[in-house]
C-alpha cells in the first residue's frame, strides 16, 4: 500500500495497479485495504486535482476509483480531463457517488467514466466491477500488441528483419524533410552482395536465404544506432544515414563493406565467402534532393564501383 501523502508510480505499472482518489480518510482506507485483499497494488490520493496528475503520466495508473465529490477537482472532471488528454493508453475508471439517480449516473458517465457505483455499495459489486474493468483493460492490450504485430509485418521485411522496400523509401523522405528543417547532411547507402547469384545456383536458395540472414545482421551492426538499413529488393540493400558528412558516410560505407567480406558466412556445413560493392550519395541542405534523385545518384555510383572491380565504395559525382 502506498502513502497517501507522496504516491509513487512504478516505470511500468502493472495491469492490476489502482488508483483509490477519495477524500475521506475512511473510505479511503477502506477501499485500499479490500483491494489489497484482492491481490492489487493500490496508489492513494486525497482529491482529484492529485488524481489527474498521476493518471496523466505516461506511466500513470491504468484503472481509478474515483470519489464524485472531491476537492480540487470533481471526480467527473478528472474523468472529461483524462478522456480529453491521455491518447497514448486506456485508463479505466470507476466513478463512485452518493448520486443515485438516473440523471446524475448519465452525466457520469457521459464524463467519461466507464462505470458507475453507487455509495453505499455491496462489496461482492465492487469486487465484480474493478474484475470487469481489469478484463477490458487486459483486451485492449492484446488489441495494441495484435496491432503492432500487423504494423511490424507491414514494414519488414520477411526474410531478413530489416526495413522493407516501402518503409525505407519513407524513412528516407521523413529524414530528408528533416534535414531540410535542421540543415543538417543526410547520406544515403546503395548496397549490392557481389556475385550473389550463383550462391542461390550452386547451393540453393535456403542457403542464399540464411546468407541474406547475416548480411543483414552484420550490416546492422556496423552503422549507428539511429541508422537505418532496408531490403531494396533481392540482395540491394538502402542505409539512411541522417546528420552524416560525406567523409563519415564513406568511412561508414568502407565498415559495411569490411563487414561483409571480412569473414566467411555459414550455410550449414557450407562456407560462402561474398563481397559487397557500395555507391554513396549525399544530401546537403539548403538544397535538399529528392529521395527518388538521391537514390538514383547513390545507385549511379554503386554502378561505378561494380565496373570498377566490386568489393569498393564510390561517392556519387560531385557530392
Amino acid at each position: 500500500m502506498r502513502p497517501m501523502d507522496s504516491p509513487i508510480l512504478q516505470d511500468k505499472p502493472p495491469l492490476g495497479q489502482i488508483l483509490v482518489a477519495d477524500d475521506s480518510p475512511v473510505f479511503r482506507d477502506m477501499l485500499q485495504k479490500m483491494l489489497l485483499e484482492w491481490g492489487y497494488e493500490t496508489i492513494a490520493v486525497s482529491d482529484g486535482r492529485q488524481a489527474w496528475d498521476l493518471l496523466r503520466q505516461e506511466n500513470g495508473p491504468r484503472l481509478a476509483l474515483l470519489d464524485w465529490m472531491m476537492p480540487g477537482m470533481e471526480g467527473a472532471e478528472v474523468c472529461r480531463q483524462v478522456r480529453a488528454g491521455v491518447r497514448d493508453r486506456y485508463v479505466y475508471m470507476i466513478l463512485l457517488s452518493v448520486r443515485a439517480g438516473l440523471d446524475d449516473v448519465v452525466t457520469g458517465i457521459e464524463s467519461g467514466a466507464d462505470d458507475y457505483i453507487v455509495k453505499p455499495f455491496e462489496v461482492d459489486e465492487l469486487h465484480a466491477r474493478v474484475r470487469a474493468g481489469r478484463r477490458v483493460l487486459a483486451l485492449q492490450e492484446e488489441l495494441v500488441e495484435a496491432r503492432e504485430a500487423l504494423r511490424d509485418q507491414a514494414t519488414r521485411d520477411g526474410l531478413t528483419g530489416l526495413w522493407n522496400r516501402t518503409a525505407i523509401f519513407d524513412i528516407l523522405q521523413n529524414e530528408l524533410a528533416r534535414s531540410g528543417r535542421s540543415g543538417e547532411p543526410l547520406i544515403v547507402l546503395m548496397a549490392d552482395l557481389d556475385g550473389f547469384k550463383p550462391v542461390n545456383d550452386r547451393f540453393g536458395h535456403m542457403a542464399g536465404d540464411a546468407v541474406l540472414r547475416q548480411v543483414a545482421a552484420r550490416m546492422r551492426a556496423a552503422v549507428r544506432r539511429y541508422d537505418a538499413v532496408g531490403r531494396y529488393g533481392g540482395e540491394e540493400f538502402l542505409i539512411v544515414l541522417p546528420r552524416c558528412e560525406r567523409v563519415g558516410g564513406l568511412a561508414l560505407a568502407e565498415r559495411i563493406r569490411h563487414a561483409i567480406g571480412a569473414e566467411c558466412f555459414r550455410a550449414g556445413d557450407v562456407e560462402i565467402r561474398l563481397t559487397c560493392s557500395l555507391g554513396a550519395a549525399c544530401a546537403r541542405p539548403p538544397v535538399v534532393p529528392l529521395a527518388d534523385d538521391l537514390v538514383r545518384e547513390a545507385d549511379a555510383a554503386l554502378y561505378r564501383a561494380k565496373h570498377q572491380g566490386r568489393d569498393r565504395v564510390e561517392g556519387a559525382a560531385g557530392g
